[in-house]
């Protein structure tokens, strides 16, 4: 009888360390449940989902050409004067005065003084001088012929050069041969670029985009874009704030932009940073990029 008391009492203390333990541990869990919960949501940079012209580019080089350009031969012994050029000229100046007769500037123009050579021709030295109509500027360009189909007159283009790297220059499609050069298997393009400023100047070598199959699409930053295999993702933000991993299919990128071909609409509000700070169906406090 001793012997059964004692194994009860033994069962019941056994049944209530157990309890105690699992009241203890359930005490402890809402304890830092409660602690937890009270942690703020993660602050994440966020942005609208836009439309923006997206396109496919070529890229390609040319040499500047001036729009006009006008070569003069004249005789040392022909100058009225000590040569002094100036180096902006309009349609009507006197560029150089001459004993036979002043020379009058046909168009407006940059001029440009290339030195004392001798002419075979004649006996006595010459000065060459060059007139520059450089308002808008030409150039030839070799476009590969895989790319021949989608080449047209009036086709954008942006144009930069070593000696403004941060400068881009536009343009646009102004001529395109009607065959295929054999020789070099690409087809002969004339682009022509606004140069309003003068900025660009003949001979220089030109960086060349022709831009073609524009057109609008929805962009994301690609700071906002997730890859997991050959999959794509970003988190869109409900009315809750709460991100919800959301798959998309992307496109082009341009600069650091993606196009997203389907998976979200415009105005749609998603991650723009910190993509590591948050958690699928996890509360955040947006702010705005």
């Amino acid at each position: 009888m001793k012997r059964s008391t004692k194994t009860i009492s033994i069962i019941f203390i056994f049944f209530l360390i157990i309890t105690i333990v699992i009241v203890g541990r359930s005490m402890i869990g809402n304890h830092f449940k409660k602690k937890f919960s009270k942690i703020p949501p993660p602050g994440i940079i966020v942005t609208e989902v836009i439309e923006k012209e997206f396109s496919e580019q070529i890229e390609t080089y040319g040499t500047a050409i001036s729009k006009k350009s006008k070569t003069f031969k004249i005789k040392k012994d022909d100058l009225f004067e000590d040569l002094k050029l100036k180096n902006f000229v309009k349609k009507g100046d006197i560029l150089i005065k001459l004993k036979s007769g002043d020379i009058i500037a046909p168009f407006n123009g940059v001029l440009g003084y290339t030195g004392l050579t001798e002419d075979i021709l004649v006996s006595n030295n010459i000065f060459i001088i060059t007139l520059d109509d450089n308002s808008t500027i030409y150039s030839d360009i070799k476009i590969p012929e895989s790319y021949s189909t989608f080449i047209k007159k009036g086709l954008p283009v942006e144009v930069t050069l070593s000696s403004f790297k941060d400068k881009t220059f536009l343009g646009e499609i102004d001529f395109v041969s009607s065959r295929i050069n054999a020789d070099t298997r690409s087809l002969l393009s004339r682009i022509k670029v606004k140069n309003e400023n003068l900025e660009l100047i003949s001979g220089s070598l030109l960086e060349v985009r022709v831009k073609f199959d524009l057109r609008n699409s929805l962009s994301v930053p690609d700071t906002s874009v997730m890859i997991e295999g050959d999959k794509s993702y970003v988190y869109k933000i409900n009315a809750e704030n709460i991100a919800n991993k959301t798959e998309v299919k992307t496109g082009l990128r341009d600069d650091s932009n993606i196009e997203i071909i389907s998976g979200l609409t415009v105005g749609d509000i998603i991650v723009a940073e910190g993509l590591k700070k948050v958690r699928p169906r996890g509360k955040i406090k947006p702010i705005n990029k």
